[in-house]
């Protein structure tokens, strides 16, 4: 009976602590609420992806590279997200919207009951602070480099007139000018919602201590580059499936295959082909394709003095083979690219074919511009594999040879993915390996980002060739503004058109990339983009 009641005892001090510990959540009561919740006896189920290439940050508003954005989806949301898809828009922190008819003025009706990793209550104001800290230059937690708000909006405070609060529940955002694919763009990762209260805490640090409202809560980025992300009890949203993800980052392809097939990595995307020839003899591993949603090219900067003559850039143009050209920087596995738009997207123009070498029509035009006694150039190369260049130190060594045909002498430079992009953003380059996998399927989404004027500022820039085009920036803003689709789509095959006459940059390939992921994984759904919040992503048991 004594022992009985000891129990007893201990049964209501437990519950008490646990009602105590759900009514007072912040951050750190967080993982200890899950601990209780979760029960002493579970058995924690940790997804382990292995990637090639380490996060730059956390903070998404100041970043562009993949392989954070892959981590930090999980951590946070947006106003509006896409579907599982990848295609079509649906709610997620604004539960409805509406828009005035003249396409200006967006009314988002925020969703209640929603926390913060911190315990901060999510709110119209919430909203307004995220937008005013991305959109207002002298705002004091506008720290670092807004590349996404630059590129989609325009500049600061670009085609944005205002956002301000109407109620607790509900954001009014007003646009200067129509823009066709604004609720596309609110979902783009970098548009995720940030704890004010972090913001205002951390500042530029929140790159290393995230807080959003997602699935998974931060826990730890260790030197090695691997993050851990622990499930959000609290979520308002389907619940994570699992205890922990954690991003393992393995630059070694030896290593990554030794780690997936002993089952500690469970998910790994970017498969080089000795990865997927290694998959393809293993029971426990399955391979899954992407799409064909990216752009690898060779951006011209023309600035440069021989870059900036139309005749330089045709004949390098006319110096690419491009079968030779895939053969050995992508090892048969891509797709050659014609123009900037993806094929899979609305809006691609079959008619425009890639130039055929031709080493002695590049002699003649350059020698009709003087330039047929050499030339000197730099390509800026990054140093690790991207989605859409596996092998950038290959390629870059095939450019060197190709362009030697010509008399063009090609000085490579081969320095790690952060410093390229920096060096990309501040112009400092006279030809750079560019790349971009797509956020949205939408066309404005490859050509403004890389042709637009508007894409030409220091510290920001994504117009990697510094390509000017009046006409063509008529277009570009003509096709924003329009809401009839059959219309925009014309847009864009003309574009495309003066784009590839004028030869500011020439596209190189499409990548198909291809997930390695164990047999284990239930539950995992690809989308276009290639960024998917793991949430709803489940783990069997080991046989």
């Amino acid at each position: 009976m004594i022992k009985d009641l000891k129990w007893i005892g201990i049964g209501i001090m437990l519950a008490l602590f646990i009602l105590a510990v759900s009514n007072n959540l912040n951050q750190n009561d967080f993982q200890l609420a899950s601990l209780f919740s979760n029960g002493f006896l579970h058995e924690n189920k940790v997804i382990t992806i292995g990637r090639t290439t380490n996060s730059i940050g956390l903070d998404p508003a100041v970043l562009t590279d993949e392989e954070s954005f892959r981590v930090t989806v999980n951590i946070y949301n947006n106003l509006v997200c896409y579907g599982q898809d990848g295609m079509n828009i649906e709610p997620s922190l604004a539960e409805s919207w509406t828009v005035s008819e003249d396409g200006l003025i967006w009314h988002f009706n925020i969703r209640k009951n929603v926390l913060f990793h911190d315990g901060t209550k999510l709110d119209a104001d919430a909203i307004v602070f995220n937008f005013n800290r991305w959109m207002d230059s002298s705002n004091p937690y506008h720290a670092g480099h807004f590349i996404y708000w630059n590129m989609n909006f325009g500049g600061i405070p670009g085609i944005i007139e205002s956002v301000r609060s109407l109620s607790s529940d509900t954001v009014e955002i007003v646009l200067r000018k129509p823009y066709a694919p604004f609720l596309s763009t609110l979902a783009i990762p970098a548009y995720a919602i940030a704890s004010p209260d972090a913001i205002m805490k951390y500042n530029e640090d929140l790159k290393n201590k995230p807080v959003g409202t997602g699935p998974f809560i931060f826990k730890s980025w260790d030197e090695n580059g691997d993050i851990v992300l622990e499930r959000n009890n609290n979520y308002w949203d389907e619940k994570a499936k699992v205890d922990q993800l954690v991003f393992k980052t393995i630059p070694d392809s030896d290593e990554r295959i030794k780690l997936m097939r002993s089952g500690e990595i469970l998910i790994a995307d970017n498969l080089t082909t000795k990865e997927i020839s290694n998959i393809k003899e293993t029971d426990d591993l399955i391979l899954v394709n992407r799409s064909y949603f990216n752009i690898g090219y060779l951006a011209m900067n023309m600035n440069n003095k021989n870059l900036k003559i139309k005749n330089v850039r045709k004949a390098i143009s006319c110096l690419i083979d491009q079968n030779e050209m895939i053969e050995t920087a992508y090892e048969n596995s891509a797709r050659a690219a014609n123009t900037f738009v993806p094929p899979v997207l609305w809006g691609y123009n079959e008619t425009i074919k890639s130039t055929p070498q031709n080493p002695e029509k590049a002699i003649e035009l350059l020698k009709s511009v003087n330039k047929g006694n050499g030339i000197d150039l730099k390509l800026l190369v990054m140093e690790e594999a991207r989605t859409y260049f596996p092998k950038p130190q290959e390629l870059a060594k095939y450019i060197k040879k190709a362009l030697s045909e010509a008399n063009i002498h090609v000085i490579v430079e081969i320095l790690p993915w952060e410093e390229v992009l920096k060096r990309g953003h501040n112009g400092d380059y006279d030809m750079i390996l560019a790349g971009w996998n797509g956020d949205v399927a939408d066309p404005d989404n490859f050509l403004y980002t890389f042709f637009s004027s508007e894409n030409i500022k220091e510290g920001v820039i994504s117009n990697y060739s510094y390509y000017s085009n009046s006409q063509v920036d008529s277009l570009l803003t003509l096709a924003r503004q329009a809401t009839d689709k059959s219309f925009r789509n014309s847009l864009y095959r003309e574009i495309q058109e003066m784009i590839f006459n004028d030869t500011p940059a020439i596209p190189l390939a499409h990548t198909i990339p291809i997930l390695g992921i164990n047999k284990r994984v239930i539950g995992y759904t690809t989308n276009i983009s290639g960024i998917e919040p793991l949430n709803r992503v489940n783990l069997a048991k080991e046989p």
